[in-house]
């Protein structure tokens, strides 16, 4: 008997990018473009990248047709998590997802404090999971986009991670 586990290949995934700002474009989005960037080099297709103002409404708009789309796996968007009366991405997105994913934001600002240090509680990073698509919600710098990345959501978008990861869960998102 082979006692090596059969190496996996990697299952490449539609994930979108949501940029939620009211000064960003396409010239200044760092964010946004940092992630089409990771995801794109980690093998996975980038669906559709938008920017919308922090309005609860166009953002709630902007992911509900990403979260219709069967051809959509994944949302990441960037902006508005934090405490100031225009950051309104938890709001938007809460009411659109079947289940929250807590660990997530958990181990985001666990992760960031080693960064930037108490700074961390002014973020509301979420994710969770809406009609079998995944979303997370990080903060606007690309500095935080990057930490989510490479030390969160690369991997559990990777179905090779052991032991386990979100892909490997997709088949069964839609269970009742």
């Amino acid at each position: 008997m082979n006692s090596k586990k059969k190496e996996r290949e990697l299952i490449p995934l539609n994930v979108a990018v949501l940029t939620i700002s009211d000064s960003r474009d396409e010239a200044t989005d760092k964010s946004g473009a940092l992630l089409a960037e990771r995801l794109k080099q980690a093998g996975h297709r980038l669906a559709e990248k938008k920017i919308v103002p922090d309005d609860i409404y166009k953002i709630r708009a902007a992911l509900s047709g990403w979260i219709a789309d069967t051809g959509v796996n994944a949302v990441i968007s960037t902006g508005g998590t934090g405490v100031t009366g225009r950051d309104g991405t938890p709001e938007a997105v809460q009411p659109l997802l079947d289940k929250e994913i807590a660990g997530f934001g958990e181990l985001f600002r666990s992760l960031s404090y080693e960064e930037i240090k108490t700074s961390t509680v002014q973020s509301r990073a979420l994710a969770g999971v809406a009609n079998a698509t995944y979303i997370f919600c990080l903060p606007g710098s690309s500095g935080a986009c990057k930490t989510a990345w490479d030390t969160i959501i690369a991997a559990q978008l990777d179905y090779r991670t052991r032991p386990c990861n979100l892909v490997e869960l997709m088949p069964r998102l839609l269970e009742t």
